[in-house]
């Protein structure tokens, strides 16, 4: 059982990492955006390509803007905030019980 238990874990750490990953992806795309950045730099076109499904989305269900501010990041940053301190704590402990 501790295999699976050390599994749990090992999936725990990564999805942390992954989404501390995509926080910063999305902080960088809403600091880009402030400076009018080039469409064609292949930098921002990756930041676009990787974070617009959930941006897009998020827009898309939550139609909410406040004139020119666009507050899907901020939702987006909330709602990896929630999974951080839930989905990966539980199976972190879910984990542990296993061992």
């Amino acid at each position: 059982m501790f295999v699976l238990g050390n599994f749990v874990i090992a999936l725990s750490k990564v999805l942390d990492m992954v989404l501390s990953l995509y926080t910063w992806l999305i902080i960088i795309r809403a600091l880009a955006s402030w400076f009018a950045p080039d469409p064609y730099n292949p930098l921002f076109q990756f930041l676009v390509r990787v974070t617009e499904p959930v941006l897009g989305y998020i827009r898309r269900v939550i139609p909410f803007r406040t004139g020119m501010m666009d507050l899907s990041p901020i939702i987006a940053l909330l709602a990896i905030i929630f999974l951080q301190n839930f989905l990966v704590v539980t199976l972190h402990r879910f984990g542990m019980s296993l061992q």
